[in-house]
């Protein structure tokens, strides 16, 4: 299948209810396609299962202008760069409801798995202040899927194995659903193991890691999806849905640390579970309304041991940090076309987030009493989209964000310890946007764009003392940038061009300052350094035969970070250079083999102590995988991953798995 990379490929939203793609959570799409941002793209559920995406940060790779990293050092985590910005600039939602995680937001993007959603909505640069305040370099929205017929299900299952052929994890899915005239329900569960990572056969063993199987790289996560939803009519609809996922996993050592410097660490629970409520309906002739309401939930453990068996907890290097998080919040959104020419929309957004967290502390057992913080967040959005003519829009948006800090507490010591109450300070900003889109034929359309957003800096970057490394700062202030864009696209019989040119300016950047405090030298989270991104990205798909499709995407990415304070300073996490080609060759009707290669020059990451930049190699990632219709409703599939087993690295110290195969079979009715 030819890889729908983004620009105006998104179905329309025909297609997108044959697809089973739950409509009313997509994200804001004014000017463009149903399912497609402005300048932005969508990633369809049938693409990831085509290239064995079973999570998001995998996912990502596929998408231009998107790259998946790894934070290194000891948490272990998963992340993804929209056109080289972060987890923190770059909002992560299910179905249009936010998901924040309200003392530090380090989204893990591993622990979000793929095969119950219908697609992924990809916001680069210019993402509608209608969908709420933080996008500063964009957004991702998770549509999980929606019933089609009056009944369906669906079961899926697959195994890994490693490079030696042992088995190494499985994937199980399972969903049942129903659309009845006026209503639908669906139940569907995903849970997926990995047992172990073996690295690549060309590594080279050292103190911390002896080679093939990786220590402590194994995981396990599960997540669960309830939808109903009543259609009273052809044009409104009302959904209550009921989203939990759960998750453990440990951390791989440094391989360049010495043994003094390592840190052994697990995470025995890592759960998020979301109730939110949407609806859509139609005011008059002309005008709707959307609302959302949401409860969200989080708790986390992060265990410390002395020893890397993670058996042992008697030393001050040993503890138990817990958290325990709660948001509920809702917004309103309101639009008219009673204007000629016209579409008129606003939106109110209002989210309180509660943070609590506490430690179990080592040699005796003490246990901190809990700390709170507790934050409101407000956001008001207005868009106009002006219709000039039947093929050109003009779309203006502005907004106000404001915060208020309501308390922020923190245990300082241990059992002979005080309570602290941090000074308070609130925040607020005011973001505005604009964008032209035209049309230009009946398959090609161009656009430029220039938005101007905000993000505000978590209770983490304020507060944090990062086990007592680092001096809080209440009066940090928002990070800002102003993204342009220009981009276009088109069909030519049966290839598709797609490209964008991009730029962003960056101030106030939040970074750690050296400090010193009643003298002894420290750190401190400060708006310090200014920013330039800028680059390009273009995708090509093409049918070269009835039986041959080939495409691919390119994005180059050129990212400068500079701070008077932090001499040699470079941003980390995204390469100049990516590359992601793909075939889909299919010499019967059943039989359909896909080949495909990611690529990526090599980029920056920090050391442990955070205070060396160090630089990674690139890579070259021969994937294939071949797939057998052996029904109208059941599929065989089987494929590797690193066909060559190349050893590399996205965090300096942290070797990426090698070979990997696997097996999956899919049935549907």
């Amino acid at each position: 299948m030819a890889l729908a990379s983004g620009g105006a490929l998104a179905a329309d939203a025909t297609v997108n209810a044959a697809a089973g793609v739950f409509t009313l959570g997509q994200i804001n799409v004014s000017a463009q396609a149903a399912g497609q941002p402005i300048g932005g793209s969508s990633l369809s559920g049938e693409e990831m299962r085509t290239y064995n995406k079973p999570t998001l940060d995998q996912a990502m790779d596929l998408v231009p202008g998107v790259v998946s990293s790894a934070t290194g050092g000891q948490r272990n985590e998963r992340l993804v760069y929209i056109r080289g910005f972060d987890r923190y600039q770059i909002p992560v939602m299910m179905d249009g409801v936010r998901i924040y995680l309200p003392a530090d937001n380090r989204l893990d993007f591993g622990r979000f798995l793929t095969p119950d959603l219908s697609e992924i909505q990809v916001s680069k640069g210019y993402a509608s202040v209608l969908d709420g305040p933080g996008a500063m370099g964009g957004a991702i929205n998770l549509v999980t899927r929606k019933p089609t017929r009056d009944a369906e299900a669906e079961l899926r299952t697959g195994l890994s194995f490693d490079n030696q052929g042992a088995l190494a994890g499985y994937t199980t899915y399972g969903m049942a659903g129903t659309r009845q005239e006026r209503f639908y329900l669906q139940a569907s569960g995903t849970k997926t193991e990995t047992t172990h990572s073996r690295l690549s056969e060309s590594f080279k063993p050292v103190t911390s890691e002896n080679g093939g199987n990786r220590d402590n790289s194994q995981t396990a996560d599960w997540s669960m999806n309830l939808k109903a939803g009543f259609t009273p009519n052809d044009t409104d609809e009302y959904s209550i849905n009921f989203q939990k996922q759960s998750g453990k996993k440990s951390a791989p050592l440094n391989i360049n640390d010495a043994v003094a410097n390592q840190r052994y660490w697990s995470w025995p629970y890592w759960d998020l579970q979301s109730v939110y409520w949407l609806s859509n309906t139609k005011l008059g002739s002309a005008s709707y309304a959307k609302t959302k309401l949401y409860y969200n939930s989080f708790q986390n453990g992060l265990y410390s041991f002395d020893d890397p068996a993670l058996t042992r907890q008697a030393t001050s290097r040993s503890f138990r940090s817990y958290y325990d998080d709660k948001a509920y919040g809702g917004s309103v959104e309101l639009g008219t076309d009673l204007i000629p020419m016209n579409t008129l929309k606003g939106a109110l957004h209002v989210r309180r987030d509660d943070h609590k967290e506490w430690q179990r502390l080592y040699p005796g057992n003490f246990v901190e009493p809990k700390q709170r913080d507790l934050e409101d967040t407000w956001s008001v959005a207005l868009e106009n989209n002006f219709h000039a003519t039947e093929v050109l829009d003009i779309v203006l948006g502005v907004s106000h964000d404001w915060r208020r800090l309501h308390e922020a507490q923190d245990w300082n010591g241990t059992a002979t310890g005080t309570m602290i109450d941090y000074r308070r300070a609130d925040s607020n900003a005011t973001n505005g946007q604009g964008a032209v889109v035209y049309r230009f034929s009946q398959t090609g359309e161009a656009h430029a764009s220039v938005s101007a957003r905000t993000r505000f800096p978590s209770i983490f970057e304020r507060f944090s003392t990062r086990f007592n490394g680092t001096a809080s700062n209440p009066d940090l202030r928002p990070e800002k940038a102003v993204n342009y864009e220009i981009g276009a696209s088109e069909r030519f019989g049966s290839t598709r061009i797609e490209g964008a040119l991009f730029l962003s300016r960056l101030r106030d950047v939040i970074a750690n300052a050296p400090i010193v405090i009643n003298g002894q030298s420290t750190t401190q989270s400060r708006n310090m350094a200014s920013g330039l991104y800028r680059g390009f990205e273009v995708a090509v798909t093409t049918s070269l035969t009835p039986t041959l499709d080939i495409g691919g995407n390119y994005t180059l990415t050129i990212r400068s970070l500079s701070d008077p304070n932090i001499p040699n300073m470079k941003a980390v996490g995204t390469p100049n250079h990516k590359l992601f080609l793909h075939a889909d060759w299919r010499p019967t009707e059943q039989l359909s083999v896909v080949p495909s290669v990611e690529a990526a020059s090599g980029r920056y990451s920090q050391s442990t102590a955070g205070t060396v930049f160090l630089g990674n190699g690139g890579y070259v990632l021969a994937n294939l995988q071949a797939s057998y219709d052996l029904t109208a409703s059941a599929q065989l599939s089987a494929g590797v991953r690193n066909l060559f087993d190349a050893n590399y690295s996205l965090a300096d110290g942290f070797p990426e798995p090698g070979r990997t195969m696997f097996v999956t079979a899919r049935y549907s009715f």
